[in-house]
């Protein structure tokens, strides 16, 4: 026997929180509705769903805390390197079907023709940055997205960061030291919001620095929820803490708007993860949460390629109400249909061809 190989059991996976797993595939869903919407309404306070950008802010947060459950307890006895391989695997196969569903946008949007010409090794470079997670924002008519094939993928580049920094940092961190983080954390993402006016960078190469101060402080802020055990025993059951949830993305806009979206992301979403994991789940909605849970990753990787081709065919055609509902619902379920498919044909195969090599 290698001793050197950790056993089986240090490489299973946890029980999962199901009622977290539902939330996290509420706010996947109100991301592709963020999207669509902020192509209609360039003023974001016209927007149903304009702070649906804070799903992403979420999304740290209950990252902190899972990876905190997942690994806290046995990264010592797995090692770094199968750390590493573990967060691969569940992570890096939807990165590159991301980069090639947009690359076939890219090449193959029917209503849009790109206002920069783009020859054959620019746009390799620029695929096989996005596969590599290599941020090039080099597009124009992209907005200067760190990632032009897939512009949710800069927030996977910072998850990617926060779990290299967990591995060698975090992980092995006193709680004074993790409180202390968190703080200046906090500090610095305070400091973004009341300069910048929102917390909506990180996605481009103008504010790429806020999409650290984004995952720092609410990656920590997970983290902190499990190592101190703050989880709150209650009632409010997957659709209580849903609602709740829900109330932060369709919030309006107020004036002291910066402040609204740095209190929602400095103590709203942390109270919202302690009381998702205390809530207790219905039998008759474990399977919804089960399969919300699963979808969301795949469809927040995988959605963004239609909105380039929706937004070049609202500006060519700019389609009445009812023809804009009538896209966003369906387009929004197509999404979600297509992202269950990725996930069944392409994600779970995957990911089980490489545990299985792995073992």
């Amino acid at each position: 026997m290698n001793v050197n190989k950790p056993s089986p059991d240090v490489l299973k996976t946890k029980q999962h929180f199901e009622i977290l797993d539902g939330l996290r595939g509420i706010a996947a869903i109100s991301v592709v509705l963020f999207h669509f919407m902020e192509i209609v309404y360039t003023d974001y306070s016209k927007n149903f769903i304009g702070h649906g950008f804070l799903a992403v802010d979420f999304f740290f947060c209950l990252s902190g805390f899972v990876i905190g459950y997942a690994y806290d307890g046995r990264i010592a006895q797995m090692g770094l390197k199968e750390f590493f391989k573990s967060r691969i695997i569940r992570l890096h196969p939807l990165v590159m079907l991301g980069s090639v569903i947009g690359l076939l946008g890219f090449l193959f949007n029917p209503f849009g023709i790109p206002s920069h010409f783009f020859g054959f090794i620019e746009i390799g470079v620029i695929f096989l940055c996005s596969i590599f997670m290599i941020p090039l924002p080099v597009m124009p008519e992209r907005f200067f997205n760190l990632f032009s094939f897939n512009a949710p993928a800069w927030s996977l580049f910072w998850e990617y960061v926060a779990n290299i920094f967990y591995a060698f940092v975090l992980y092995k961190l006193s709680r004074r030291y993790l409180i202390l983080f968190t703080i200046l954390a906090a500090a610095a993402l305070s400091y973004v919001a009341y300069h910048a006016g929102n917390l909506m960078g990180g996605w481009d190469k103008n504010s790429f620095w806020h999409g650290c101060a984004r995952i720092s402080y609410s990656f920590l802020a997970g983290l902190i929820i499990f190592r101190f055990n703050l989880i709150i025993k209650n009632r409010l059951g997957f659709i209580g803490v849903a609602i709740l949830l829900l109330f932060a993305f369709l919030m309006p806009y107020v004036k002291w708007n910066w402040l609204a979206e740095l209190l929602v992301v400095l103590i709203y979403f942390p109270l919202l993860i302690a009381l998702g994991a205390g809530a207790s789940l219905v039998p008759s909605l474990k399977k919804l949460c089960v399969f919300s849970g699963k979808i969301s990753y795949p469809l927040y990787m995988t959605h963004y390629a239609a909105m380039w081709i929706f937004a070049n065919y609202y500006n060519a055609h700019k389609p009445g109400t009812a023809e804009l509902s009538f896209i966003v619902i369906t387009g929004t379920l197509l999404l979600i249909g297509f992202a269950y498919l990725v996930m069944v044909r392409y994600d779970i195969p995957v990911r089980k061809y490489l545990s299985a090599k792995r073992k």
